[in-house]
């Protein structure tokens, strides 16, 4: 497949401070590409640079083809755009919101538009209440509907889910998913790992300003340790225990109550090691398994080893 987004050494700054640093990735026509990383990573300054609502210092960006700096109409008609913040008129109607963005767009069929958007994101009941009596879910879906009014190639979704529940988050996935299955190509930012790992079909851990691993999810969890294993003790006091006991390895706070993961390299030795450990301290576990790695994993991991080995150049 072709690639619909191409991003080549892009750099940003802000007065002092770099915070674009060289970025490189792309993205293939019909796939869900997420961009992940921690606040101030530099996530919602590509989206920007991407989109044509800011020029980059340096590099280079394709979309659809067209060079992002030095043909930005071209590119704005082959993109939408949807903000962290729902872009909507409160004043008006579900219905009217999207009329008014058809007529903006000068789409011939407005209204036929209007409703098939309405239905596609479950707002055809809600279609004609003004939109000041939405809920938080009904209004980012409503955002992303008049984003596609134009039916647009190429869609950003620049943290999308952020502030929704549960139940709306899953039906924003639904929705997210429908779109790429229709051929439209996703650019996807969120500090959400289980979004990434449901939704993406390429992740890119942007971390300090630059790409930092870049691949499907199996291809970037296969550069984990597969010596992974998951502790669960009877009580916190048994947990801080084994965290002492065990403190030539690395470990972290895992899910649920009084869990441990403890890093390995995998081999039979290490996984008796530990356990002779904890049994030696009289430790009261409760669940001794190997886990298998998550996206979470892997993005803890690299940006991690990343930190390591800028604290060893320091």
């Amino acid at each position: 497949m072709e690639n619909v987004i191409s991003v080549k050494g892009l750099e940003k700054s802000f007065k002092q401070q770099k915070v674009l640093k060289g970025v490189n990735f792309e993205v293939k026509k019909g796939s869900i590409f997420a961009l992940l990383g921690s606040n101030g990573a530099g996530k919602t300054t590509t989206v920007n640079i991407l989109t044509t609502l800011m020029q980059a210092d340096g590099g280079s960006a394709s979309i659809c083809g067209y060079d992002v700096e030095q043909y930005p109409n071209r590119v704005r008609e082959c993109i939408s755009l949807t903000g962290q913040y729902a872009a909507v008129d409160e004043k008006l109607t579900g219905r009217e919101n999207l009329r008014i963005i058809g007529a903006l767009r000068h789409l011939p069929n407005k209204k036929q538009r209007a409703d098939e958007l309405l239905e596609i994101f479950r707002l055809t009941d809600a279609a004609d209440k003004l939109v000041t009596n939405y809920s938080g879910g009904m209004r980012r879906r409503l955002d992303i509907a008049m984003s596609m009014a134009g039916d647009s190639p190429v869609l950003f979704l620049d943290e999308p889910t952020t502030g929704l529940d549960p139940q709306n988050r899953l039906a924003m996935w639904e929705i997210v998913k429908s779109l790429a299955d229709s051929g439209t190509t996703i650019l996807l930012t969120t500090q959400y790992l289980d979004e990434a790992e449901h939704l993406a079909d390429q992740v890119a851990i942007l971390h300090e300003g630059v790409i930092i691993a870049d691949g499907t999810l199996d291809e970037l969890k296969e550069r984990l340790p597969q010596g992974m294993i998951e502790l669960q003790f009877s009580s916190e006091t048994e947990l801080n225990k084994a965290r002492a006991l065990l403190d030539t390895y690395s470990t972290r706070q895992g899910e649920g109550d009084h869990v441990l993961d403890v890093r390995t390299k995998g081999g039979a030795e290490q996984f008796a090691d530990v356990l002779n450990r904890l049994n030696a301290g009289n430790v009261e576990l409760l669940k001794f398994a190997p886990k298998t790695p998550t996206l979470e994993d892997a993005f803890l991991t690299l940006i991690g080893e990343k930190e390591e080995e800028t604290d060893h150049e320091l």
